[in-house]
């Protein structure tokens, strides 16, 4: 019987019940086998048989603290959450890799050729070419393999779906031809660098590191070379809360200034300084100086500075609270992070669009609500997109039918946090 017959079959079974149950945070680990079942269906389409098929998957990510505080080599508290990317896999040692993503076509790398290409900047392909050349920078040898992916992870939700496209590429190249001897902070690194020097996109490390790492995960990135990733043991399930991802239905259209000012303001502000960043800055120091900030880099830099010293502290309370099982107080830090991004970050809409306020609307609702139980806050970029919200389970209906009466039917999307970052099944 070929490999691929023998997995479907054990998945069919309930062989990987148990394996799926423990990464998806779900009681029901067996309703999770039929997307693995389909995703091999999808490879054997594709590309045949295949030699030795293997499983993997790389998941989202969600915000929790630090809102806007990586770029200033600050504090953020991420999570991995319950919907991935996964992927059918198997080495062809052709020299090329191949990757067939469900709805795309097919993106394929010859190894022979992995410099970089600006014409090609914003192309999933390149993210490939980018990892696969970080590897052979770092001496292993790849001879190639086929992939055949599908993705659940919500696009423009916040989640990053590209950070785990990165992983789960990264991920399957250090199974097959690393010895898994990378770390899952170094994959992430890897798939930063590829989206830096290949994808022509300037991100952070915070995407890659929740999705490859898995869990809750606290990172410090004073150092960003080495960031401090801690992740933190904390059973998610036992609160009795889910975690609620709400679109808004706003368009990230005609936003990219809104998201550029927001670093560039904060760099400014830490200018005054002599500093590049600040997290370089005692806010103490800071706040002496408050009007020559004011002065010199304006009153929204100042304000949007403050709210870096904030939410900084913010997503350390938070670590503490989990850490000590408060999970109340760690409720209401979340809070604060919320509005310290609403008065002082001020990235809930764009000031040019007063008319369109739908990220404002959505915390609305989902204030009014939770009427006092739980917490809300914008998630991710802010001024279109998505907000968060941790929901006692007991409300859970009553949340979304108000919130969806709101923003939408279909816009609120229960999710878990998982605790398992980018892996083979």
């Amino acid at each position: 019987m070929a490999n691929a017959q023998i997995l479907k079959e054990k998945l069919s079974n309930g062989g990987y019940a148990e394996r799926l149950k423990y990464m998806y945070a779900d009681s029901d680990g067996k309703r999770y086998a039929q997307r693995y079942i389909d995703v091999i269906d999808g490879f054997i389409e594709t590309f045949g048989e295949g030699d030795d098929i293997r499983l993997f998957s790389a998941p989202g990510r969600t915000e929790i603290g630090g809102n806007h505080t990586d770029h200033q080599h600050g504090c953020v508290l991420a999570a991995s959450v319950n919907l991935d990317v996964i992927a059918a896999v198997s080495r062809n040692d052709s020299g090329k890799i191949r990757i067939k993503s469900e709805g795309y076509d097919m993106d394929v790398i010859d190894l022979s050729d992995l410099s970089v290409k600006k014409e090609r900047f914003n192309c999933a392909s390149e993210l490939i070419r980018g990892i696969a050349a970080k590897f052979t920078e770092m001496g292993y040898e790849i001879t190639g393999f086929d992939a055949y992916t599908t993705s659940n992870v919500l696009k423009g939700s916040g989640l990053s779906s590209s950070a785990a496209f990165e992983v789960i590429v990264g991920t399957i190249i250090n199974t097959l031809f690393a010895s898994s001897e990378i770390s899952a902070v170094e994959i992430a690194q890897i798939g930063q660098y590829a989206e830096n020097e290949y994808f022509g996109k300037p991100c952070g490390l915070m995407d890659q590191t929740a999705s490859s790492v898995g869990g809750i995960v606290a990172i410090d990135f004073n150092d960003t070379k080495n960031p401090k990733v801690e992740k933190i043991d904390y059973d998610f399930v036992k609160t009795e809360y889910a975690l609620c991802i709400i679109d808004s239905g706003a368009d990230h259209a005609e936003l990219t200034d809104e998201y550029a000012s927001i670093p560039a303001e904060m760099k400014k502000a830490a200018g005054v300084f002599g500093c590049d960043y600040l997290r370089e800055i005692d806010k103490r120091e800071f706040l002496k100086k408050a009007s020559e900030v004011r002065k010199t880099a304006g009153d929204r830099a100042f304000l949007r500075a403050m709210h870096f010293f904030a939410d900084n502290e913010n997503a350390q309370k938070e670590v503490e609270m989990l850490k000590n099982d408060n999970f109340d107080g760690f409720l209401d830090t979340v809070k604060k992070s919320g509005y310290s991004s609403y008065m002082y970050l001020q990235n809930i809409y764009a000031p040019r669009f007063p008319d369109n306020q739908a990220v404002a609307a959505a915390l609305c609702i989902a204030e009014d609500v939770l009427n006092g139980r739980g917490a809300y806050r914008v998630h991710g970029g802010g001024f279109a997109g998505t907000i968060q919200a941790f929901v006692p389970m007991d409300m859970i209906d009553e949340f979304v039918s108000g919130v969806e009466n709101v923003v939408g039917r279909g816009n609120c999307h229960i999710l878990s946090i998982r605790p398992v970052g980018g892996t083979e099944l």
